[in-house]
């Protein structure tokens, strides 16, 4: 079927044709037209099937038309991970705009403003992680009375991970009759609770049975000698083509990091000790292709979807088949091709097995050293130059929008941080200025809005026109102190130090003339006028 036979709105049928997509995935086809008829829907699909747009779709479709109130979403989807929030959001966003509609995140790690500010303003549909949320629900700002649809994704990550209690809280926020849209790859006895005390007589719609691996991956388990793992991890990633290499542990991450960029591989690790921002930035690198290893733990398992990885390396075994499948599920990902490989020391050999065993999995066996013929042929290994490399910090990295740097990076909203001449620009050199300076001080606002530091030494703060120096400037009144309101013996701002009466001090309001009228202090030496003056002082 099209999209147009599954009822979607033109407007939305366009926004998916702009960004290549024609046709609905298998899960797609049936998933839709039960939510778009406003049943709750079960859906089970394989990782990568295309569940985000089976429940998306349908949400930004009913909601067509609709506008929220502050703090009160009109739909609400649910994530176990920030990353697959944002995920979820960046695929969604792009065509709630063709509907005139808000796709907003409220995840932790980040900080509350902007979250509390667009709940203010108003979204239309809400993608949460359940810690932020029930934050945000808890302070008040975020109100679920009004949610007419509710989609729990990835339901059994969520339960794994502890959050059953906060999905169930949740759910008693919305409303009884909400329409409600569960979607997971796999589904166990905590997510059947989910279902039993919370879906109206879903609609279940399985693509394949579940726990049945996907038949466009191939499965290895290659036996490595403990004193020639490394070696033989550096090989494989060093090859071409987009890896995930997985470890169990945080600090595996970075001491895998650190030795790939040390034998000359470019190398990111990812894991969720990390602050958001770092993670966010760190993701992009990989799906950019600045880099094509990313090492992490199983926070990048389930639900992260970047296009085109070709290899899946477990370098420490999963701890059970649910989790090797969704590891194994970031290749071979819809129709596309991968393969998947578990290092395993000889001792490992048998709990190996039985894990895969138990996935469904049957995979070749092979006993392998760095370099062999049978490494390069499974996993396309290549030898690296054993001489240390870096890549770009994803801390120093920053959205661009705006010039091109010399010396720092980019500050989203125009300009730059740190390049330009010698100190660089804060905003643009149209709009914002410099931070730093044309000549050691430079502009805080641009043509318009003057020189925070100097053109000699102290600099205008406003124009020198409109807004005066702050500082002193060679050749001009005062010479010691500056104006802080207009350049020529300002009528409106007055002095702020001293220029030549008072000798210390200077007017803060306003002279047109001579002697002042009101003052403050008295006449100072040392204070100044704090008032107006229209004579001369004595």
């Amino acid at each position: 079927m099209s999209f147009a036979e599954l009822g979607l709105p033109n407007s939305l049928i366009t926004a998916l044709a702009a960004r290549g997509i024609d046709a609905p995935f298998a899960i797609q086809n049936v998933a839709i037209p039960d939510a778009l008829s406003g049943y709750d829907v079960l859906g089970r699909a394989s990782t990568g099937s295309g569940k985000t747009l089976a429940f998306g779709l349908p949400v930004l479709a009913r909601l067509d038309g609709r506008s929220a109130k502050a703090h009160k979403p009109l739909a609400l989807i649910l994530v176990p991970t920030r990353e697959l929030a944002m995920q979820v959001t960046d695929a969604l966003a792009p065509l709630a705009r063709s509907l005139r509609l808000r796709v907003n995140t409220a995840v932790g790690g980040v900080k509350y403003d902007r979250q509390i500010d667009a709940l203010r303003r108003g979204t239309e549909v809400l993608v949460a992680t359940p810690g932020r949320l029930t934050d945000l629900c808890d302070r008040n700002v975020c109100d679920l009375s009004e949610i007419e649809m509710t989609v729990l994704d990835e339901a059994d990550q969520m339960c794994d991970m502890g959050f059953q209690a906060d999905v169930m809280a949740i759910l008693d926020r919305t409303p009884k009759d909400g329409q409600r849209l569960l979607f997971s790859a796999t589904l166990d006895g905590d997510v059947d609770k989910l279902v039993k005390g919370y879906m109206n007589s879903p609609v279940t719609h399985s693509i394949i049975p579940e726990g049945q691996p996907v038949d466009t991956m191939d499965h290895h388990i290659l036996l490595v000698p403990p004193q020639e793992k490394f070696s033989i991890v550096a090989e494989i990633a060093n090859r071409a083509g987009r890896t995930i290499m997985f470890v169990r542990t945080q600090m595996a991450v970075d001491r895998v990091t650190d030795q790939l960029l040390a034998a000359g591989v470019p190398a990111v690790g990812l894991h969720g000790g990390k602050p958001q921002g770092l993670r966010t930035r760190t993701l992009a690198q990989f799906k950019d292709g600045v880099v094509n290893v990313l090492v992490a733990t199983d926070v990048a398992a389930r639900g992260i979807h970047v296009d085109n990885v070709s290899l899946v390396v477990h370098i420490d075994p999963p701890a059970d088949p649910k989790d090797y499948l969704h590891r194994a599920g970031r290749t071979a990902r819809a129709g596309e091709t991968g393969s998947v490989v578990t290092l395993g020391l000889p001792k490992q050999r048998r709990s190996i097995t039985q894990l895969m065993d138990k996935a469904g999995v049957k995979p070749t066996e092979t006993r392998v050293r760095p370099g062999d013929a049978k490494l390069i042929e499974i996993t396309g290994s290549s030898v690296p130059s054993y001489e240390p490399t870096t890549v770009p910090d994803p801390r120093a990295e920053r959205p661009r929008r705006g010039g091109r740097p010399q010396g720092g990076g980019y500050r989203q909203g125009g300009g730059y941080r740190d390049g330009g001449p010698r100190g660089g620009y804060r905003g643009s050199s149209e709009g914002g200025g410099y931070r730093g300076s044309s000549e050691g001080g430079g502009y805080r606002g641009g043509s318009e809005g003057g020189y925070r530091g100097s053109s000699e030494g102290g600099g205008y703060r406003g124009g020198s026109s409109e807004g005066g120096y702050r500082g002193s400037r060679e050749g001009g009144a005062p010479s010691t102190g500056g104006y802080r309101g207009a350049s020529s013996a300002p009528r409106e701002g007055g002095y702020r130090a001293g220029s030549s009466a008072p000798r210390e001090g200077g007017y803060r309001g306003a002279r047109d003339s001579a002697a002042p009228r009101s003052y403050r202090d008295a006449a100072p030496r040392e204070g100044g006028y704090r008032g107006s003056r229209d004579s001369a002082p004595r």
